[in-house]
């Protein structure tokens, strides 16, 4: 069954579009499954579900299902999968973006916003102009589950431990490997555009700068090593905005959009 197509069934205690929920253990049908705490709570005291309620159950890895609340207490849901949901197809390209630690909670914005457009993973970088110092992949991870859900993607990206630029240039393989610059670092011929005729590629990374950009020894260095570097115009763009915008221009260009 499609969610897109989702419609209530007249008389029907069971809502247009049912609540979703993270369910990490999710087997198949009629297997039952306790939600982790936190999803449990959210049921029995945000949304106020209880036995009997219709709920839609997701892995992180692809898998939806609707499901029966068996048991529904403050501490301890049990749910019964029974029929499988066709979630939103994922993008051709499996994309990777390696992103500079913003300040504040900006890398929150980055790693919502890269959830719902299709990003299978988040590579957060310390780079030479780096500023800021947070370190908390189990947060960000509960970012993308919240966006997962609200996006109705269920496929949940791995946000993974910050690693230095360095790493990243000398350890990705990605087939496509693209660095994304400012405009004045920029030659005539880096816009995205250029892929537009290209090959469409398995995988790619696309690596991020922080707010004060690449070092002009990054930049460099992440040429030699085989990274294409490409802007997205003649303006500079927020740290936490560019980045999203780059994303969607990539998935247009590869037929996503």
């Amino acid at each position: 069954m499609d969610a897109n197509l989702w419609k209530p069934i007249p008389g029907s205690i069971i809502p247009p579009m049912p609540a979703r929920f993270f369910a990490p253990d999710l087997v198949g049908p009629d297997q039952p499954l306790a939600l982790p705490p936190d999803e449990a709570a959210h049921l029995v005291r945000v949304l106020r579900l209880s036995g009997g309620d219709i709920v839609s159950v997701f892995d992180g890895r692809g898998v939806e299902y609707l499901a029966r609340v068996e048991t529904a207490e403050p501490r301890r849901v049990v749910v019964r999968p029974f029929e499988s949901v066709k979630p939103p197809p994922e993008p051709k390209v499996a994309l990777t973006v390696a992103q500079g630690l913003l300040k504040g909670r900006k890398f929150d914005a980055v790693v919502r916003d890269l959830t719902m457009v299709g990003a299978v993973a988040v590579q957060p970088l310390v780079t030479d102009h780096s500023e800021a110092h947070e370190r908390d992949p189990e947060r960000w991870m509960r970012v993308a589950v919240a966006s997962a859900k609200q996006c109705r993607r269920a496929v949940v990206p791995l946000v993974r431990f910050p690693v230095s630029f360095r790493q990243l240039v000398d350890e990705d393989d990605a087939p496509l490997r693209l660095l994304l610059v400012e405009p004045e670092v920029a030659e005539s011929n880096d816009s995205l555009g250029r892929l537009r005729n290209g090959p469409t590629p398995s995988a790619a990374t696309l690596a991020v700068g922080p707010e004060g950009g690449w070092s002009a020894e990054e930049v460099t260095r992440a040429c030699q090593a085989g990274f294409v570097p490409v802007t997205i115009g003649r303006r500079t763009l927020r740290a936490d905005a560019v980045v999203v915008c780059a994303v969607s221009v990539l998935l247009f260009l590869w037929g996503d959009l």
